[in-house]
């Protein structure tokens, strides 16, 4: 096939719609499984097409948002709003925004380039795209901890709350695979094939990028997990009257509803600890917590392009142990690390 890995790397890309409302749901008795297999094989009800360029953080006027908090900013709670009309946008000179802006325009680029091979090759093979994207969507997040803790290695960086939110992350990523694992999603050796050549070499473009630049890294991620959002979403309104009928994957169940749901609350940085326990009755079910986590991860994505203001919403806990914060070090990249390591030896 003459497509190159280098084209195919991401298999993901952004829409303008980032967060939409999820619509109310009549919980339905769950009946066969039949609908499983009508979803695998070709038809033409559903052809996924993104006419927009990407901005991941921009909505539409006439779009509707999901129902969650925004953001906080930098040093703020959840739990008070952090303020958030108050706090100045952080300056930068013409220089920067122009860097910004090419950074930007290259994640839009690649991940609008992408979409349309797998338009191509998914547009009718709804859980097996599912699978290729939910393989990919892990990537970024063990390639982020690989730096920070590279980072750790030389003492250039020890901030325990990115590493906890992006272990959350890639776990509950791991569950979506699990998932469109057990709906049978990775039952072609062709996709498999795929989904785990591109995660390899994404991983390693991963790691350079974030190495370089951060930011442009966590924008990248927060194109896929808005393009994420959108497939989710558009499968929802297309088939879910059919998905209420079916019953959820037991991995779903557990994954959602039993258990410590400490790493579940951790991926969500503009949410207060247990304030989202999703309900989990029928497949329809799961594909809107799917895709309202994909939300959550755009917002945490959004939020870490401003340095230093990620934290983990566990840190806001009364009950935390204070006698136990260490001293943070902290830089932004590989050149911000080594520039401060030479002028402070320390």
């Amino acid at each position: 096939m003459a497509i190159s890995l280098s084209s195919m790397v991401f298999g993901v890309s952004a829409t303008p719609s980032a967060c939409l409302e999820a619509k109310g749901l009549k919980h339905l008795n769950s009946q066969s499984f039949s609908f499983y297999v009508a979803l695998q094989r070709p038809s033409s009800r559903i052809h996924h097409r993104y006419p927009h360029r990407i901005q991941a953080t921009v909505l539409q006027e006439n779009e509707e948002k999901i129902a969650v908090e925004e953001s906080f900013q930098p040093k703020s709670s959840p739990e008070n709003g952090g303020d958030n009309g108050n706090q100045p946008e952080p300056s930068s000179n013409g220089l920067e925004k122009l860097v910004i802006k090419l950074e930007q325009s290259i994640n839009v680029f690649l991940t609008d380039s992408v979409i349309k091979i797998l338009d191509t090759l998914y547009h009718d093979r709804h859980y097996a795209r599912f699978f290729v994207l939910e393989t990919i969507a892990r990537v970024p997040y063990f390639a982020f901890m690989s730096v920070l803790h590279m980072y750790e290695s030389f003492g250039w960086w020890r901030r325990a709350d990115y590493l906890k939110v992006h272990f959350a992350e890639s776990w509950n990523e791991m569950h979506h695979l699990l998932i469109m694992e057990e709906l049978g999603g990775n039952a072609w050796w062709f996709d498999r094939f795929l989904a785990q050549h591109i995660a390899v070499f994404y991983y390693f473009m991963t790691v350079f990028m974030y190495l370089l630049s951060p930011r442009m890294a966590y924008h990248f991620s927060e194109c896929v997990e808005s393009h994420a959002f959108e497939t989710y979403d558009k499968f929802i309104k297309a088939e879910g009257e059919e998905l209420k009928k079916l019953p959820a994957p037991k991995v779903a169940v557990k994954y959602y509803t039993e258990g410590d749901l400490y790493l579940f609350d951790e991926f969500q940085t503009a949410r207060v600890p247990n304030s989202r326990r999703p309900k989990i009755e029928n497949l329809y079910d799961v594909f809107l917590n799917i895709r309202d986590d994909e939300a959550e991860h755009c917002k945490t994505m959004k939020a870490c392009q401003t340095h230093g203001s990620l934290r983990s919403p566990h840190s806001y806990s009364e009950d935390d142990d204070q006698s136990c914060i260490l001293s943070e070090a902290d830089c932004e990249g590989i050149v911000d690390c080594i520039k401060k390591s030479v002028k402070d030896p320390k």
